[in-house]
């Protein structure tokens, strides 16, 4: 069966995104970019809310750019192709290889899980997330931790109150103080 991860960068107070709505503290070095152009190798389907789609939008695009580079362009080649799948209730049409879905999260995963095919399922954006954690559908936490307080925002992690067990499956540190840590869910 599939697993479903959830991954994304994260301040070391908790957030995705600070309380300006900015995360530019998250932009990656060349280091933690090759890390993230491996783990994206990994991913069969990415699901995700509005505000990361459309934030990834870029990518869908971004080969035109002739300033880019090689990096970049190794990421754009693997990311336009991957099968994504949006869910918004506002979004009337989406672009690239993206199928838009209203509502019915938990099912739509049940369904990724049983159908063929490779690759993890990741989710993406912490509300996303979120629905997904408490209905217990996600079977590891993957976090790149920046050296940086925003002092509020949005979470990575959902407060509501429930326990999870983790087993730490990874860990690993890069240059500028950033950690990534991977746990799985204990079941």
């Amino acid at each position: 069966m599939r697993s479903v991860t959830y991954s994304m960068s994260m301040s070391l107070d908790g957030y995705i995104v600070g309380p300006d709505g900015g995360f530019n503290w998250t932009e990656p070095d060349e280091e933690v970019f090759r890390f993230w152009i491996y783990d994206i190798r990994q991913v069969g389907v990415h699901l995700m809310g509005r505000r990361l789609y459309e934030t990834m939008l870029y990518w869908e695009t971004a080969d035109q750019d002739p300033s880019l580079g090689d990096d970049e362009r190794e990421w754009t080649a693997l990311w336009k192709p991957l099968p994504k799948v949006v869910f918004s209730t506002t979004l009337s049409e989406v672009q690239g290889n993206a199928r838009l879905v209203s509502g019915g999260l938990a099912e739509e995963i049940e369904r990724l899980r049983a159908e063929p095919g490779e690759g993890e399922i990741a989710i993406g954006g912490a509300t996303l997330a979120a629905e997904a954690a408490a209905s217990g559908l996600i079977d590891e936490y993957r976090v790149m931790v920046y050296p940086v307080l925003v002092g509020g925002g949005i979470p990575f992690f959902d407060r509501r109150e429930r326990r999870v067990d983790l087993e730490l499956v990874e860990t690993r540190t890069f240059g500028q103080g950033v950690v990534y840590l991977r746990y799985r869910v204990a079941r």
